[in-house]
């Protein structure tokens, strides 16, 4: 990996973690058409940067993680599905992420419900308040994520809107859902290549490794500011054309017989 790619990754990183249309999903696509995906640099560096991300909806809500312990227990409350399900399914998971054609096919059918959510759940009642049973139910929705392609962000958000949160409301929980859930995830798969012995990075690498985070954090902060307020006037409809745009070009080039180092 160059630093170039390593730029467009964060890049990527930071637009995508927050977006319905799937962080890793692009992260695999993007390192499949550059040739670096089979690189062990590269995954430890997919995972590493996403603290870059996390750090930045802490920087930007600051003030909500420090209004009391309640908001911290109905994370952890939303939290828990994910943290079982994710150690049991872990070497699954990490099976799927193998497979560009997993990611364009979820990105197609998560695509076809962005476009319908919002008429299906227009005449749910919108509320503000997130009690304990509802937090559980969008820990439990953010798990469909597990299969790349799915969409952390837009699985945890339409879980919330089922349970009558407005859109705002649904994504910022979503956003502050993502911090313990992103570092939880990233902490074990770091941790494990520490264990396997994989962490033994070079001056370069660690470089590489600094810019992607800060790219990862100015990037996400500008993807989260425009998100909420285009949700809010728009919807999703245009995440879900784009996801089904993306999936399919990726079908038809796998059909077509390119080589996308799967």
């Amino acid at each position: 990996m160059n630093i170039i790619q390593a730029i467009i990754l964060a890049i990527i990183e930071g637009i995508t973690e927050y977006l319905p249309i799937s962080s890793t999903g692009h992260m695999i696509i993007a390192s499949s058409f550059m040739g670096i995906d089979n690189q062990n640099f590269t995954k430890i560096f997919e995972v590493n940067i996403q603290f870059g991300a996390i750090i930045s909806v802490i920087v930007l809500y600051w003030k909500r993680f420090f209004q009391s312990l309640e908001f911290y227990y109905k994370l952890l409350v939303a939290f828990l599905p994910a943290a079982v399900i994710g150690f049991l399914l872990n070497d699954y998971i990490d099976m799927l992420l193998e497979s560009v054609i997993v990611v364009a096919v979820m990105l197609v059918l998560g695509g076809v419900v962005l476009i319908f959510i919002d008429k299906a759940l227009e005449n749910k009642e919108k509320g503000e308040e997130i009690n304990y049973p509802t937090a559980l139910k969008i820990g439990f929705f953010q798990c469909l994520a597990m299969v790349p392609g799915v969409s952390r962000s837009a699985a945890s958000i339409i879980g919330g809107m089922t349970q009558g949160l407005s859109r705002k409301t649904a994504a910022e929980f979503s956003f502050f859902l993502a911090v313990p859930t992103m570092f939880a995830a990233s902490a074990y798969k770091m941790l494990k290549g520490y264990l396997d012995g994989a962490l033994n990075f070079t001056g370069e690498e660690i470089q590489l490794l600094l810019i992607g985070n800060v790219v990862a954090f100015f990037v996400a902060l500008a993807a989260i500011k425009f998100f909420i307020g285009y949700l809010q006037k728009y919807g999703f409809k245009v995440f879900g054309y784009y996801r089904i745009v993306v999936g399919l070009l990726i079908l038809l080039l796998i059909g077509l017989g390119y080589d996308l180092n799967i």
